[in-house]
């Protein structure tokens, strides 16, 4: 494994070792804190980000790494017009790997095709978020105890989520695994993934209706309504509280189901249930930084 763009790069058997690396490192931190010494991440966030670029410096500094880069487009010389081609061929010749956000969908494979230095997506507009999945995976898995036997809801923005488009394709590839979309007309996943389903014989159903959901699920992957994906503002401000999780609502649901969600919220899941204990999102952030370090190690074949 060369690169990571698409979730799908990786197969079910790599997804469980980076998970088991992932568990390990958190059991044995110590056995963990040089296996980088001497080697550079440079982070190339075109486009904001807090929990993942975070997440993966400090997966850098614990695993006795370093880190360069930048945060924004405009700190960098893109700003100039130099391409992200060239961008990859010159990052390559200071650091050993690579983490790219891009609010262009494809930048990141671009990137993967000049560089010489293995390149992770690290988001790239509404397509995908592979990492983030990742941390989603680990996180299923901790809770749950399988990735395998369960009933997912998807609740927001279906269209634009890229950390919805990724998690579909991932969990779509194990066993008697079941999908319920939940969003308004104008937010459903997009035609592709629809289709997608449909070939490969995923069983899925989409609605409208949260609170009728709800007793069915396992899990519940709630998400933001994404104000940067509008050209619109009048059909983001119609769009953006079509959903809003609270206690009262989460009364008929089930007492071990697991309420995950990639952040950042706006106001889609209230604060009173940040102290229920089916809440995981805060949980998931931080799966995510060693679920990003076993990648990291992956990447670079470090044992």
């Amino acid at each position: 494994m060369k690169h990571l763009i698409d979730i799908l790069d990786l197969s079910t058997e790599q997804i469980d070792g980076l998970i088991a690396t992932a568990n390990d490192i958190i059991a044995h931190p110590e056995q963990y804190r040089e296996k980088c010494h001497g080697k550079k991440l440079a982070t190339l966030f075109y486009e904001p980000s807090t929990r993942t670029r975070l997440s993966f410096e400090a997966a850098m500094y614990e695993l006795g790494g370093q880190v360069l880069g930048f945060s924004e487009a405009q700190s960098s010389s893109a700003s100039k017009g130099e391409s992200v081609a060239d961008t990859a061929r010159i990052i390559s010749c200071y650091a050993d790997i690579i983490a790219m956000r891009h609010y262009k969908e494809g930048a990141p494979l671009v990137a993967s095709l000049h560089a010489t230095v293995p390149v992770i997506n690290a988001g790239d507009g509404g397509h995908n978020h592979p990492t983030q999945t990742l941390a989603d995976l680990l996180t299923i898995q901790k809770e749950k105890g399988r990735l395998h036997d369960l009933v997912i809801g998807f609740c927001g923005d279906l269209k634009f989520g890229r950390t919805v488009h990724s998690l579909l394709n991932a969990m779509s590839r194990y066993e008697n695994v079941r999908f319920v979309l939940i969003s308004p007309e104008e937010l459903r996943i997009p035609e592709y993934l629809r289709q997608e389903l449909e070939k490969n014989g995923i069983s899925f159903r989409e609605t409208q209706n949260l609170e009728e959901s709800l007793p069915e699920l396992d899990i519940l992957y709630m998400t933001r309504v994404q104000q940067e994906r509008f050209f619109n503002e009048a059909d983001y401000i119609r769009l953006r509280d079509s959903y809003i999780l609270t206690s009262d609502k989460l009364k008929n649901a089930r007492a071990d189901l697991s309420i995950l969600h990639p952040l950042p919220r706006v106001n889609e899941i209230s604060v009173q249930v940040d102290s229920d204990p089916r809440a995981c999102y805060f949980k998931q952030a931080l799966y995510g930084k060693f679920i990003r370090m076993a990648l990291i190690l992956c990447l670079l074949d470090i044992q």
